[in-house]
């Protein structure tokens, strides 16, 4: 799970200024960019010179006896299914070890060490206030992994690392046609409500944004507030409602040109009409009292209690809170209604949890290889038993019992059929533009700016990075 502090100094990424100490050090946190498309092939370690070797126990080469030092984000999936990964390690390379260190806030953690050039071998850069990953691939600091897509899969014979993955899953990591860094996780996103608190009502799903709001009301209307959302970070909204919204009723081409920097391109109609429904929600009182002051944990355990009926979130949801939700809570997750019920079905789901192996590392190619442990099929059936959610690993999940929450998100998935919507690359590649997203986002939501507005700043920002020579600029097609 990603979530990032609300910050409201924006920070600017010119490196023509600043040295490398400098530009790391001021790097801020971004969020995860995204979009299926398909896995650049044939890519290799052009910094390192790794030659890939046949077979499968150490194909890229990897010396004995090392120990290796990974540090990980401990979040929403938990620290658990990592030192299964590291026990793998230990199996497949006698004598070897992987620590898996967990912690919280990775950039403050990490990023002193990085400009010291004394990184760890491989590490999870999610959670709040994680490391600007565009600043890192500008710098070169993360290794090329096309030797490890190319390299032989741990445990599926006849098969590549990149060929086990879902077609797409690692997209989000390319960086120029380069894989600077592999997803570990399959993440739908929607809107979650309890099953069983709906039927109790007598409350049915909405389909439309119409239905929605009437639903809203008669469930203002009997004493429960209708919506709550993850107050200090209000870029749930964003990647949960607002980017699955305007796909719906603009299609992917608005995002597509929001993330190719297209002039005006956040002034689109589908934009403002996205906006001004959201603001809706906050003008009739339909959001939680208290909600943009708690964190992502406490305003979900007050939707556990029923306090509210919707809540947006990813598919981590269910064991980030496994130990305080109620028996017969049933939580399940649907789509984000759009205009009308044509596109209903449509459901943002990609693959997130962002893993890297850092070039400049006592031991590189040993984080490398943890990555090929770490996305197993061994590994990938582990996490979809204990941790209730799915690796973008090909029948990682096969034979594995699953909860209400992932049978429900896997459900929308296959009812999407083609219909997984693109999530957008601009949180990823522009930290600027995602850093005023997130703050305008929680500004809408609290009543203190309109649509307009929202879209006032955020183009903005965007015009400036688009004008600044010293940022680095990335296409999606």
């Amino acid at each position: 799970m990603t979530t990032i502090p609300h910050e409201t100094k924006r920070i600017s990424m010119k490196k023509s200024a600043i040295t490398r100490r400098r530009f790391l050090e001021l790097s801020s946190a971004a969020g995860l960019g995204a979009g299926l498309s398909a896995l650049s092939p044939g890519l290799s370690f052009a910094n390192t010179g790794i030659k890939v070797a046949p077979g499968a126990t150490n194909p890229l080469g990897m010396p004995g006896n090392v120990k290796g030092e990974g540090v990980f984000f401990s979040g929403g999936f938990g620290h658990a299914y990592i030192e299964f990964a590291a026990e793998i390690f230990a199996e497949v390379h006698s004598g070897s070890t992987m620590s898996v260190e967990g912690i919280q806030r990775v950039g403050e953690r990490l990023r002193p060490r990085i400009i010291a050039g004394d990184p760890p071998d491989v590490i999870d850069n999610s959670g709040a206030g994680h490391l600007d990953t565009a600043a890192l691939v500008a710098e070169e600091e993360l290794m090329d992994l096309g030797s490890l897509m190319n390299a032989p899969a741990l445990d599926t014979p006849g098969k590549t690392f990149g060929e086990t993955l879902f077609p797409g899953s690692q997209a989000s990591g390319v960086f120029n046609g380069v894989q600077r860094y592999v997803n570990i996780a399959f993440t739908i996103f929607g809107v979650w409500h309890s099953k069983a608190l709906f039927e109790e009502k007598g409350w049915s799903y909405p389909k439309t944004w119409d239905e929605m709001m009437s639903l809203c009301e008669t469930i203002k209307s009997s004493g429960t507030a209708p919506w709550t959302y993850q107050g200090k970070y209000p870029q749930y909204m964003i990647f949960g409602v607002l980017e699955p919204l305007v796909e719906k009723i603009g299609g992917v081409q608005v995002w597509k040109d929001i993330d190719n920097l297209k002039k005006g391109a956040w002034e689109h109609p589908a934009m403002l009409d996205a906006l001004q429904k959201m603001k809706a929600l906050h003008d009739n009182g339909y959001i939680m009292k208290g909600t943009s002051g708690l964190t992502h944990t406490e305003s979900q355990a007050e939707w556990l209690q029923k306090k509210a009926a919707f809540l947006p979130c990813g598919t981590w949801l269910e064991n980030e809170m496994r130990s305080i939700t109620p028996a017969g809570f049933d939580m399940v997750v649907k789509p984000v209604p759009g205009n009308d019920r044509s596109n209903f079905s449509w459901i943002d789901a990609s693959s997130g949890e962002p893993f890297m192996a850092f070039a400049n590392s006592k031991n590189p190619i040993a984080g490398v290889e943890f990555l090929r442990c770490l996305l197993s099929k061994q590994s990938a059936a582990w996490f979809a038993k204990n941790v209730g959610s799915v690796m973008p690993v090909v029948g990682g999940a096969e034979g594995v019992e699953l909860s209400s929450a992932m049978t429900s998100a896997l459900a929308a998935v296959e009812n999407a059929g083609p219909n997984i919507l693109d999530r957008p690359s601009f949180s990823g590649w522009y930290s600027d533009i995602m850093e005023e997203a997130k703050n305008s986002m929680g500004s809408l939501l609290t009543g203190q700016i309109g649509a307009e507005k929202f879209i006032e700043r955020v183009q903005g920002v965007a015009d400036e990075v688009k004008e600044d020579e010293d940022i680095p600029k990335y296409t999606r097609a």
